[in-house]
């Protein structure tokens, strides 16, 4: 697998930022999905995501969708150059899982 030097790993909170973004979603809504998918392990607090949605649209990995009449709350959606970046992470972290299963196996309870 070739590392595009231009991407770095990605945090938890923006791999699940954009997980969330497959469907639109808004920001309390994109919060109560990552905590449903990690099983309440990584609560995003407001200033956390709020501060990664408008990084994640100025690189135009996301974007906002027009607020509908029935609503205020502005939602957003991945890009498909942000379904580039999930695809690369995802690449990334099956290499690291397949590498460490070959040393280690399924499990590393033993020294």
């Amino acid at each position: 697998m070739q590392i595009n030097p231009q991407h770095t790993a990605l945090t938890e909170a923006v791999f699940y930022i954009l997980l969330s973004l497959k469907t639109p979603l808004h920001g309390y809504g994109i919060m109560q999905f990552v905590q449903e998918i990690s099983n309440g392990r990584v609560v995003l607090a407001p200033g956390t995501l709020y501060g990664a949605l408008t990084t994640l649209t100025e690189k135009g990995w996301i974007e906002s969708l027009d607020a509908s009449d029935s609503t205020r709350k502005k939602e957003y959606v991945i890009t498909t150059a942000g379904l580039e970046v999930v695809n690369t992470e995802l690449d990334r972290l099956d290499e690291l899982l397949t590498n460490g299963r070959k040393i280690y196996g399924s499990k590393a309870y033993e020294k």
